[in-house]
């Protein structure tokens, strides 16, 4: 958990009180709109009590990160055994989620963030991007394991993809038709299927 590392002994209530409206005022107006002074206000607290544990507003936002107070829910995909059916499914699910505005708005706040700050980067690593990075790699071995993935398939890269091709359009503020998803999955398992299977 990351601390102001100064000061007496934090109060929970604030802490909580502090951690929630940051997350709501991310979400609602993006990372350049956020202070400590808003924080501080929306919270009910004085904004010494924010900087007596907390160097800034990103630091505030890591804390938010690492506790589930931003992302608490990972979108991963399911595991039945049909690799192409459970990519697909999944990125139908996470567009759907950033199909909402606030959801898209709290990705870009959350990216602002992250340039600035490389303890908001580390911690949406560890919070989003390696956690499902990890799911979309084990997805696509047991689809090599159950002869639906080519043996030499370059998984990680293949990750990688599938994650830009959502965030890319995320963060550009453009919309992913349905059409869009499916052809990003028929693409990338054409090219994945082993030879002479048809995809």
């Amino acid at each position: 958990m990351t601390t102001g590392r100064r000061g007496r002994a934090r109060s929970e209530q604030a802490r909580h009180a502090i951690l929630e409206a940051t997350a709501t005022l991310l979400a609602a107006s993006g990372y350049e709109q956020l202070s400590v002074d808003r924080i501080a206000t929306t919270a009910g607290v004085g904004k010494q009590t924010v900087y007596r544990w907390w160097s800034s507003k990103s630091a505030v936002i890591a804390e938010c990160l690492f506790d589930g107070y931003v992302l608490a829910d990972l979108i991963e995909p399911a595991k039945t055994g049909d690799a192409r059916a459970d990519v697909r499914s999944w990125l139908l699910a996470l567009v759907d989620f950033l199909d909402d505005p606030k959801n898209a708005a709290l990705f870009r706040a959350l990216a602002a963030a992250a340039s600035e700050n490389r303890e908001v980067s580390d911690r949406l690593y560890e919070r989003f991007s390696g956690p499902l990075h990890t799911s979309l790699v084990e997805c696509l071995r047991a689809g090599i394991r159950a002869g639906q993935v080519r043996d030499d398939a370059p998984v990680y890269a293949v990750a990688d993809v599938l994650i830009g091709a959502v965030l890319h359009r995320a963060l550009a503020h453009i919309a992913i038709p349905l059409g869009t998803a499916d052809g990003v999955v028929d693409a990338l398992f054409s090219g994945l299927a082993p030879a002479g299977r048809e995809t």
